[in-house]
């Protein structure tokens, strides 16, 4: 959900144009489904319900992701660059944070709803 609220926060035209740079077809229209989905998949999930539906275009995001901006950049999140009078300098982030969210998503999806879960008490109610 915070990726969504942060580019919602900037402006999901200033996330538009970054996808217009990586050459991403309709990237008004891809940026709006990317914000929509980090919003309602990630609600959904912090709530429990639907999560085995909502992976699917978690799921998506992250391989758009991963492809089109990260993959070029290896698999290291973190890469230090130099310090200077400003303070510590970063490269740009790899692999590693996206591979990290697609194994948590895919344990949410395996592991099944917990008690306190939405999805819990939606599917023990329709088995009784």
């Amino acid at each position: 959900m915070v990726h969504g609220f942060l580019k919602l926060g900037r402006g999901v035209g200033v996330f538009a144009a970054a996808l217009a740079g990586l050459d991403i077809p309709a990237p008004d229209f891809m940026a709006w489904c990317t914000v929509i989905i980090e919003v309602v998949a990630g609600a959904a999930v912090f709530f429990g319900a639907f999560v085995s539906l909502m992976t699917v275009p978690m799921v998506i995001v992250l391989l758009v992701a991963i492809v089109k901006v990260h993959w070029q950049f290896g698999f290291s999140s973190i890469k230090f660059l130099a310090v200077t009078a400003q303070g510590l300098q970063f490269g740009k982030p790899g692999v590693e944070c996206d591979l990290l969210y697609l194994a948590a998503i895919a344990a949410l999806y395996f592991s099944g709803p917990d008690p306190w879960s939405f999805d819990h008490r939606r599917l023990r109610g329709s088995t009784s």
